[in-house]
């Protein structure tokens, strides 16, 4: 860190303190989805290394300063398998050092020594905040979403950054070629995959809780299918309504979707958005880094043999509800032993 920032001498110790919730944020073991796709971009854009690890850093950075006011507003206690950072630091302090990320993000960029890059930031961070805050509306006016509402959503929140990575790399890119449609595709696959584990994956369950979107009453790409699908079932909708910690009642909310299909249409919607990604790719002249990347997010919804990956009622009746795991593995699913 720099120990004067804009003309103001900054202690380091200050900063240290400041700083303290996104590094420990940072010290976990995230997805590191992002850092991936953008290295798979570079397959087509060509950006020099040098450019390339800023971008990839300023992306890490916001992601990781999202993350920190996500579980705030979401009421999460756990982030990749350890305690979120405002159950240690502190609302206030997270808060105000996730902000404080965003402006070393923005600094970073000037790095780069193209003014253009404040614009495309400033843009795709306010439609990144559009997209949070629709989905905080639904949830606290208890709206829900049509299916079209939920994909424009997951096109601001999660293809936000996706495509600011893209647009700041395409400064550097003598390819300017429109890769939003794809962008798009990927954002929208990565977000209903996300929500789906939140149900089934135990993987998910072990590093957050068992159906959390539950407990935060979110209205899900799987909640979404089966409240709207089937207008004259309220048990979901009550469900959510009560923002319960209960594990039991939750599996049994998330046994009746998939009594209701809305799992099915899940993963059938998967397998659509998979197709559509891998059509683009080939559209735009094939990039086997990008491929690697949707393949490796297949894992929920298909079998290591390439078909379609349902689960069934037996599949969800697990022994312990304290573990709160369901196993995903070599193609099926299997309770998970103690």
């Amino acid at each position: 860190m720099d120990a004067e920032r804009s003309g103001l001498e900054f202690d380091k110790t200050a900063e240290k303190v400041v700083m303290e919730p996104y590094s420990y944020i940072c010290s976990t073991n995230g997805k590191g989805i992002r850092s991936a796709l953008v290295a798979a971009f570079n397959y087509w854009l060509k950006v020099p290394e040098s450019i390339l690890r800023v971008i990839s850093d300023v992306i890490q950075m916001l992601h990781n300063a999202s993350l920190i006011i996500d579980d705030i507003e979401d009421g999460s206690h756990l982030r990749r398998g350890k305690p979120t950072a405002h159950c240690i630091f502190g609302v206030a302090p997270s808060i105000n050092s996730a902000n404080y990320a965003y402006f070393l993000a923005l600094e970073k960029l000037s790095l780069l020594e193209r003014p253009e890059t404040v614009k495309i930031f400033t843009e795709q961070m306010l439609v990144l905040h559009r997209g949070q805050g629709m989905d905080i509306f639904w949830r606290s006016s208890f709206k829900c979403p049509s299916e079209s509402e939920y994909e424009a959503m997951v096109l601001c929140k999660t293809g936000g950054l996706f495509s600011l990575g893209v647009r700041l790399m395409q400064l550097f890119s003598e390819n300017q070629t429109d890769y939003k449609p794809l962008l798009d595709a990927i954002g929208l696959f990565y977000q209903i995959r996300d929500d789906y584990a939140n149900l089934v994956d135990s993987s998910y369950h072990r590093k957050k809780t068992f159906a959390e979107d539950l407990t935060e009453g979110k209205f899900s790409y799987p909640i979404v299918r089966a409240i709207n699908d089937y207008p004259d079932d309220n048990q979901v909708m009550n469900i959510l309504s009560q923002h319960t910690t209960n594990s039991s009642l939750k599996l049994y909310c998330v046994k009746h979707m998939l009594e209701l299909g809305a799992l099915e249409q899940t993963v059938l919607k998967l397998a659509k958005l998979e197709e559509r990604c891998s059509q683009l790719i080939v559209k735009y002249g094939n990039n086997p880094l990008l491929s690697e990347v949707i393949q490796k997010l297949t894992d929920l919804h298909r079998t290591p043999d390439g078909h379609l990956r349902f689960i069934t009622p037996r599949d969800l009746n697990y022994d312990s509800l304290d573990h709160n795991e369901i196993s995903i593995a070599s193609g099926h699913i299997n309770p998970v032993s103690k």
